[in-house]
């Protein structure tokens, strides 16, 4: 399984973004996804998962400005991220939990986003 994420980039506070997460390869290992982010010098910290089942749990950070969602036909999911701040300058991760729990999972390159003026 691989994960590509890609969308991320500069843009002021306020201001909108859409990430996007391909996964390609044996797609039926992947039990569920997620969007995590991380700062240089902090912990990976997630920002939403998402089941099967399309149901979305968000950090409390992010509640009510980012919307996760998925497109199976595409084995895509996207983060609609709005009212960007400052503080969510990071390098954003696309995650896939391994329907193998012995298994490792499955992590993608990770796409900056700076929010800045």
């Amino acid at each position: 399984v691989q994960l590509q994420a890609s969308g991320g980039g500069l843009v002021q506070p306020g201001g909108s973004l859409r990430l996007s997460c391909v996964a390609s390869g044996d797609i039926s290992m992947i039990y569920s996804m997620a969007w995590y982010r991380q700062i240089p010098g902090k912990q990976r910290e997630l920002v939403v998962s998402i089941n099967k089942g399309g149901w979305s749990s968000y950090a409390d950070s992010v509640k009510g400005r980012f919307t996760a969602s998925s497109d199976n036909a595409k084995s895509t999911i996207y983060l609609e991220m709005n009212n960007l701040k400052p503080e969510d300058t990071a390098t954003y991760y696309c995650y896939g939990r391994n329907s193998n729990p012995t298994a490792a999972d499955y992590w993608g390159q990770g796409t900056l986003v700076t929010v800045s003026s």
